[in-house]
């Protein structure tokens, strides 16, 4: 229940099932809204901006939402606030590097248009997703959230909890829209510049991953006083944490920039035999 401070004894209460009808009530209402606008709203759109929506962006949405319910739903997130702080940070890197950009490959132009297109959003939207910001934007709250007072109360009260993981989400989205912008009026970076800024927000979460896997003592208190799953001590717990997010997290972005240079090649080689082609032709 929201709000209740309430923390659980033995892992037998961190275990047992309960809905999180929040997360449910967000993912519900996001998946009536994205069927309202596709089934209802696209047609328009599609003849005025020339895009279908392709079975690719349906599944990489659901796919996103699906992503995003089950660490937020019972038993990842009752673990990660009860008892293990590693699926806490589970929770925040599915969160941030897998469910964020699914919904924004999902969201086609004409669709996001609709839903922030409105040109005081966008006045805010456009200086804060260029590169440099977002890459602040996001690393400092990321890193922010592992403040010992912010993970206290997060896990000791739930409408915390879903305020921080909120703008945690948000800024997330940010970050991501240098490289999956949905909008031409925010326009994504090149390739070569999208694999630079995915190495460097690869970069910055060494710092905080470092005060986890190097600790010497329990830098959440909380956690070092709640029930163990598995039989992990609090320092074990918190290692493996600081692992997760940096390899983990290094894994998802570096798999990411993979995919792009791929891409990239192809689309060079594409131009290579255009200008080929183009050459060979005699002249008229």
């Amino acid at each position: 229940m929201l709000g209740d401070a309430g923390r659980p004894e033995n892992i037998a209460e961190v275990l047992a099932w309960h809905p999180h009808w929040d997360i449910w009530a967000v993912v519900a209402l996001a998946a009536a809204g994205y069927w309202y606008m596709a089934a209802r709203l696209g047609p328009g759109a599609e003849e005025r901006s020339g895009e279908r929506l392709p079975k690719r962006r349906v599944v990489a949405f659901v796919a996103g939402l699906l992503s995003l319910w089950v660490v937020s739903d019972w038993p990842i997130h009752d673990i990660g606030e009860g008892s293990l702080f590693t699926f806490h940070m589970l929770e925040h890197l599915t969160m941030t590097l897998v469910a964020a950009p699914l919904l924004l490959i999902g969201i086609p132009s004409w669709m996001a248009r609709r839903l922030i297109g409105h040109r005081r959003i966008l006045a805010v939207l456009r200086p804060l997703s260029r590169p440099l910001p977002a890459l602040f934007v996001f690393n400092i709250v990321l890193a922010g959230l592992h403040w010992p007072t912010i993970i206290e109360a997060m896990v000791t009260n739930e409408l915390a909890h879903f305020s921080v993981h909120a703008v945690l989400f948000a800024t997330a989205l940010l970050m991501w829209m240098p490289v999956l912008s949905p909008l031409p009026e925010v326009p994504k970076l090149g390739r070569p510049g999208q694999m630079m800024y995915l190495f460097a927000n690869s970069l910055v979460p060494t710092v905080p991953a470092s005060f986890l896997v190097f600790g010497r003592s329990p830098l959440y208190e909380i956690y070092a006083a709640s029930p163990r799953l598995f039989g992990w001590s609090p320092l074990l717990d918190q290692g493996v944490a600081g692992i997760l997010m940096k390899l983990g997290g290094g894994l998802i972005l570096w798999g990411t920039i993979t995919v792009i240079w791929f891409r990239w090649y192809a689309e060079q080689r594409q131009w290579d035999m255009i200008e080929a082609e183009l050459r060979s032709e005699p002249a008229s």
